[in-house]
């Protein structure tokens, strides 16, 4: 008898990725699991935002649209759906779910798990007053500092919940802050019956997660290793984790699809968000990726297997969102001859203006794209620059004098709306009133953005609950 092998694929990477990848991965091929990480730490405080504005929204909406397209396929092919959507309206979300299971004719066939308990809001307030220590994980700021400003704060809830939504019928699952690792995880967990103190299994499940969390970022996207030879990115297949019960796995994707998966690929996706390798930190368990074994398994295919895991922590890492001024960018378009000169000379009148105008700012930051915007100093004091090396003008590669254009980016961010927004109205008048060669200015003055500052804590487990229910089509 051939050894069980589950699939679980990876549709989505954020919110905003390539559309048609959840229905290709449900569509190209065979699939049993499909996994949708909405959510990015800033992302639930623009949803509580957008809650905040309107009752019935605070969820991701693509997701229902998506539904719609494949719940259809999903039923057929007894494919199930697991995704963290729900953001700060899970209830919303589900129902939403469910009325578009009814429109589709599929009453009786979708059950919905709903997880909740990730969202501790409201409980802050008590926790602060009965003397829960909460204090940023940055640099030490105490909760209290900043609790009139915040947004949204939310629990990173592993694969408990989700296995327990799993193992009562649901074919469809909805969440908050799910961890992106653990929407993997559970149906490896609820299939092969691993336990959850199992740490080795659930260390590699955890990894099989993060290895397909960021979409096509394993399969050929954002690949630096021989990037220009991978074929048809513009098709390209995301990927699909293929697990056995001793917690080995591939990583692969659907044939005749674009991209590539190869062990430079998956190599790059592991680093991503790489702190200690010996000890990633999840909900579930500390894993261990100095352990991870890769290994060549055939075209598009790689082995993932030797994986060790540690028992869990105490704590649920918390993301707390909130309110820390404002901020606004401005861009100007520099030409040929003497690009960079021209752009550096404009930066200086603009600060002089804004000094003359007694406006105060927490930062003042200043990019030349094209010159220094991505790698800073270095990138004045390492070729094509260095020493002004000779080249055709208007050639990458040559002096800084050579350079066809340069953008003029400035961005202020302060705590006084009023001064930012005077500053939106001194980027235009540079046109007519300073350097020559000016172009690319359109869509009228900058806008004016609230910043959404990032407060990363530890809560003990035992403050939170969660809570699985099933709502039927």
């Amino acid at each position: 008898m051939a050894e069980k092998v589950i699939r679980v694929a990876g549709g989505q990477g954020f919110w905003g990725d390539l559309l048609t990848a959840p229905i290709d991965q449900v569509r190209k091929g065979p699939i049993d699991y499909l996994m949708l990480d909405y959510l990015a730490e800033v992302t639930m405080s623009i949803l509580q935002k957008q809650r905040n504005r309107d009752s019935e929204a605070g969820y991701a909406r693509d997701f229902v649209s998506l539904m719609h397209e494949i719940l259809q396929d999903c039923v057929e092919k007894n494919v199930k759906v697991l995704s963290n959507a729900g953001g700060v309206n899970v209830a919303g979300c589900a129902e939403k779910i469910r009325e578009a299971a009814v429109e589709l004719g599929l009453s009786g066939k979708v059950k919905i798990g709903v997880v909740t308990g990730d969202d501790v809001l409201s409980d802050l307030d008590k926790w602060i007053a009965d003397g829960v220590e909460i204090n940023s994980m940055d640099d030490g700021t105490p909760l209290a500092s900043i609790r009139d400003k915040v947004q949204s704060a939310n629990v990173y809830l592993g694969a408990e919940a989700l296995v327990e939504a799993l193992g009562r019928g649901a074919n469809i699952i909805v969440g908050g802050r799910l961890t992106d690792t653990g929407l993997t995880l559970a149906p490896l967990m609820h299939e092969f019956g691993w336990k959850f103190d199992d740490w080795d299994r659930v260390s590699a499940g955890t990894i099989a997660g993060h290895i397909i969390e960021c979409g096509a970022q394993s399969s050929g996207g954002n690949c630096q290793y021989d990037w220009k030879n991978i074929p048809d990115m513009a098709n390209i297949g995301f990927p699909i984790i293929e697990a056995q019960a001793d917690g080995t796995f591939i990583v692969t994707k659907h044939d005749g699809t674009g991209g590539r998966v190869n062990v430079q690929s998956v190599t790059e996706q592991l680093l991503y968000e790489m702190g200690d390798p010996k000890s990633y930190i999840t909900p579930d368990v500390v894993a261990d990726f100095s352990s991870i074994h890769l290994q060549d398994a055939g075209e598009n295919r790689v082995k993932v297997f030797g994986i060790k895991g540690n028992p869990k922590t105490d704590f649920y890492k918390v993301s707390i969102a909130y309110s820390d001024g404002w901020k606004s960018v401005g861009t100007l378009v520099y030409s040929w001859p003497d690009a960079y000169e021209k752009a550096q000379a404009a930066d200086k009148i603009l600060r002089q203006r804004l000094e003359n105008l007694g406006l105060e700012f927490d930062v003042i930051l200043t990019e030349f794209v094209g010159v220094s915007a991505t790698h800073g100093h270095l990138a004045l004091s390492s070729p094509p620059y260095e020493g002004g090396v000779d080249a055709p003008s208007g050639g990458r590669g040559g002096s800084l004098q050579d350079i066809p254009e340069v953008q003029l980016r400035v961005a202020v961010r302060g705590h006084n709306k009023a001064h930012v927004e005077r500053f939106t109205k001194e980027i235009a008048p540079l046109i007519l009133t300073g350097p020559p060669g000016v172009t690319g200015f359109a869509g009228g003055r900058p806008k004016v953005e609230e910043i959404m500052a990032y407060f990363p804590a530890l809560i003990p487990k035992s403050l939170i609950r969660t809570n699985v229910s099933i709502v039927d089509a």
